[in-house]
C-alpha cells in the first residue's frame, strides 16, 4: 500500500516527469466504479500477489463482477461436450487452457518451464508476405497480416480429442560476445528457435515466424486512460528534430468499433482496446470464440479440427463473460516504484542517455493522476538484430511498440527468477536487452556502453525496480 501521499520535489527540470500521485476522484471508462485516492489503484507494495489484488473501494456489485472475471481468467477451460457448460469450448486447437498458464499471477510469462521445456508463454505467430490479390488485401485491411495458409495465425501446441496439435517450439541459442569500451564483456544469446513435430505438413515456403513471450498485465487497464492526443503528441515519423528517433503510430482496424483506431496493445501496437486484446488471446491461445472473433481457429486444411464437436452455445465466451474478464484486468492494482533518492538518480541516468525518448517515464491520465508505463506506445525501428520480419498493419518488419517497463520488478517475486526480456525472451537481463537495441535505439545503447561501470550498475538497478 502507498503511504500518505506527498508532493514530490525535484531539483532538475527534467525530473518533473517522475511520477507523483494526486488524490482525486477517478471514474473508469466503464462507469461502474470510482476511487477517491490514487493509492486505491497504484501501489509500491512489491510482492507476488499484488497483481491479483482488486483496487480499493469496490462496492459489492463491482466486486462480484471482478470475481466473476477472475474466475474465467484463472479456472481452466475444458473441451466440449462437458457438464461444465460455463467453461467448455476449449480448442479444438489451443496453447493453454487458462489465461494464468501464460500470465502467472498476472505477471510476465516465463521462457522455460519448471520441467525444463519451452513454456506455453512463448508462442509462434505465423504469417506470409502479402501479394496483390483481393484476398490478401482484405486480410491486411482487417487483420493487419496474412496468416499462414495451413497453420493459421499462431502455432497451437495442443489439440482436443481426435485433433492433432500443430507442432512444438524448440529453443536453442548461439552466443555472441559484446565488449564494452572499458573492457567489460557480456555474452548475448542469439535465439535459434525452430518448429518441430509439424502435424499438418510443411509450412508455406515464405512463412514468417515471430516468437512472442507473454507480457506482464501490470497497468493494462490504465493504458485506456491515456488520451490518444498525448500519445500522438510524441509522433515524429520523419525525425523533424533530428534526434534519430522517429516514433510512428500504428493505426489498426478495430473489431470492436468497426473502424480504424490507434493501436496501443501487443508487441507491435496492433490492437486498439483491452477488450479486443482479451478476445484475441482467447481465440489464439485457447481456441475460444467470442462475438469479436466468432470463428474457430481452424484453417480449411485442418479437416479434423473443422469436424470437432462443438459446444452447446455458438459463442464460447459470451459478451457478459468477456466484459467481466476485461473488467477484472482493468481493476487490479498496478505497481509503481517508490520515489527515492536512488530512483531519481537512476531516472536522471535514464534521461541522460536518451532512453526516455521512447520509454517515456510518465503520462497524465484523462482522470488527472499520473501513471508510469515507461513507454510512448509508438512504433520504432529496432534494427536488424531484433527485426522479426513480421508486418502488422502499419508496423514494419523491424518495428516494435516501445515495451512498457512497469511491473517487471514483480516477475522475480512471482516466478523466483529474473524475467526474460524483449519480445522473444532472448535477454536474461536488462543489460542484455539494452545491448540488443539497434536502429533508432543504437545511440542510446552506445551511450550506455560508454558510461562508467558504476553508473551502468546504478542504471540497471533502477530498471530492476520499475
Amino acid at each position: 500500500m502507498l503511504q500518505t501521499q506527498k508532493k514530490q520535489k525535484f531539483n532538475n527540470s527534467f525530473l518533473i516527469r517522475v511520477i507523483f500521485i494526486k488524490s482525486l476522484v477517478v471514474i473508469f471508462a466503464t462507469g461502474l466504479f470510482a476511487f477517491s485516492n490514487s493509492d486505491e489503484i497504484l501501489s509500491t507494495n512489491k510482492n507476488s500477489s499484488l497483481l491479483l489484488t482488486p483496487i480499493s473501494n469496490l462496492n459489492d456489485e463491482e466486486y462480484d463482477k471482478f470475481i466473476l472475471g477472475r474466475s474465467f481468467f484463472t479456472i481452466p477451460w475444458v473441451e466440449a461436450p462437458s457438464a461444465t457448460t460455463a467453461r467448455d469450448g476449449l480448442g479444438p486447437l489451443f496453447n493453454a487452457n487458462s489465461c494464468v498458464s501464460c500470465h502467472p499471477k498476472n505477471g510476465r510469462g516465463t521462457l522455460i518451464s519448471k520441467d525444463n521445456i519451452t513454456s506455453r508463454a512463448l508462442v509462434a505467430r505465423l504469417s506470409i508476405k502479402a501479394n496483390d490479390s483481393l484476398e490478401h488485401q482484405e486480410l491486411l485491411k482487417y487483420q493487419g497480416f496474412v496468416p499462414e495458409p495451413v497453420y493459421g495465425n499462431q502455432l497451437a501446441i495442443n489439440g482436443t480429442l481426435n485433433v492433432d496439435f500443430e507442432g512444438n517450439i524448440k529453443i536453442d541459442f548461439e552466443e555472441k560476445e559484446i565488449i564494452f569500451p572499458d573492457g567489460e564483456k557480456q555474452i548475448l544469446l542469439k535465439p535459434k528457435y525452430q518448429l518441430t513435430n509439424l502435424n499438418y505438413g510443411p509450412m508455406h515456403k515464405d512463412v514468417n515466424i515471430s516468437y512472442r513471450i507473454a507480457p506482464t498485465l501490470n497497468g493494462m487497464g490504465l493504458i485506456d486512460l491515456i488520451s490518444n492526443e498525448d500519445i500522438l503528441a510524441n509522433v515524429d515519423e520523419y525525425d523533424s528534430n533530428n534526434d534519430g528517433i522517429s516514433g510512428r503510430a500504428n493505426f489498426v482496424y478495430s473489431a470492436l468499433t468497426k473502424q480504424i483506431e490507434l493501436g496501443k496493445y501487443t508487441w507491435k501496437a496492433s490492437v486498439a482496446f483491452l477488450k479486443e486484446q482479451v478476445a484475441s488471446a482467447a481465440s489464439n491461445d485457447m481456441g475460444l470464440t467470442t462475438s469479436l472473433f466468432p470463428n474457430e481457429n481452424c484453417t480449411q486444411a485442418q479437416k479434423e479440427c473443422n469436424k470437432a464437436i462443438k459446444p452447446r452455445e455458438a459463442i464460447d465466451l459470451p459478451d457478459e463473460r468477456l466484459d467481466a474478464i476485461t473488467y477484472y484486468l482493468k481493476n487490479i492494482k498496478a505497481y509503481i516504484p517508490k520515489d527515492t533518492k536512488e530512483y531519481n538518480e537512476g531516472l536522471a541516468l535514464f534521461e541522460a542517455i536518451s532512453c526516455s525518448k521512447c520509454h517515456i517515464p510518465s503520462f497524465d491520465t484523462k482522470k488527472g493522476f499520473k501513471i508510469a508505463p515507461f513507454s510512448d506506445f509508438l512504433l520504432h525501428d529496432m534494427g536488424e538484430d531484433l527485426a522479426d520480419g513480421r508486418v502488422e498493419f502499419m508496423a514494419s518488419q523491424s518495428e516494435f511498440r516501445t515495451a512498457p517497463l512497469w511491473g517487471l520488478t514483480l516477475h522475480e517475486k512471482i516466478n523466483k527468477e529474473k524475467p526474460r526480456l524483449l519480445h522473444d525472451g532472448r535477454a536474461r537481463s536488462f543489460q542484455e536487452a539494452i545491448l540488443w537495441h539497434g536502429g533508432e535505439a543504437k545511440s542510446s545503447k552506445e551511450n550506455y556502453m560508454n558510461l562508467p561501470k558504476e553508473k551502468r550498475e546504478k542504471l540497471i538497478k533502477f530498471l530492476e525496480e520499475l
